[in-house]
């Protein structure tokens, strides 16, 4: 692959090799939730997979809210 530009490889490839961290799916007040575990026993929430109709709208389960787990 060619690539004509003006910009630095540098610039380009930026990120491209950047490591997250994986994802869990985990149950919470039957609720199925895919989060991404951070340290401390705390989980960032990716997004909601199945639960009540009302808690999509609740904050607390938002994309991007950090919840405790054990």
């Amino acid at each position: 692959m060619s690539l004509y530009t003006v910009l630095a490889m540098e610039q380009i490839f930026d990120g491209a090799l950047s490591y997250t961290r994986p994802l869990q799916e985990i149950s919470v007040q039957g609720m199925l939730l895919q989060v991404e575990p951070l340290d401390g026993g705390q989980a960032k929430i990716v997004r909601l997979l199945h639960g009540p109709l009302d808690k999509y709208l609740d904050a607390a389960y938002a994309p991007g809210a950090v919840i405790q787990i054990s």
